[in-house]
């Protein structure tokens, strides 16, 4: 289960419709790639198909598609969204990172 916060959702809903995409019929694809400070890397990106290899979920009214193998990464993992004076942009609030880079995109296990 991955889980969005409130102030994800309001963000990914503008940014989807800024990149021509419908909030309520298209996908937040969240993945994990090799590489980043910390060995591995979160991916983000906007969907408007479900692959056959995907899993679903929905919270917080996101839809949000994870293939198979990211899937044991990210399990538990909260999708945030910061826009304070130190940055802006998404934060992956994952309880199976024993580690994290200080920008906070790669972790390891």
């Amino acid at each position: 289960m991955i889980k969005v916060a409130s102030s994800a959702k309001e963000k990914v809903s503008v940014l989807m419709q800024e990149e021509g995409f419908d909030p309520s019929a298209a996908y937040v694809r969240v993945g994990v790639k090799s590489g980043g400070c910390s060995g591995l890397s979160y991916d983000l990106s906007f969907d408007a198909e479900k692959q056959e290899n995907d899993q679903l979920f929905e919270d917080n009214n996101v839809k949000i598609v994870v293939d198979k193998k990211s899937l044991l990464y990210l399990v538990g993992t909260t999708l945030e969204y910061s826009g304070g004076l130190n940055g802006k942009g998404f934060v992956f609030n994952n309880p199976n990172a024993n580690r994290t880079c200080g920008c906070g995109e790669s972790f390891s296990l």
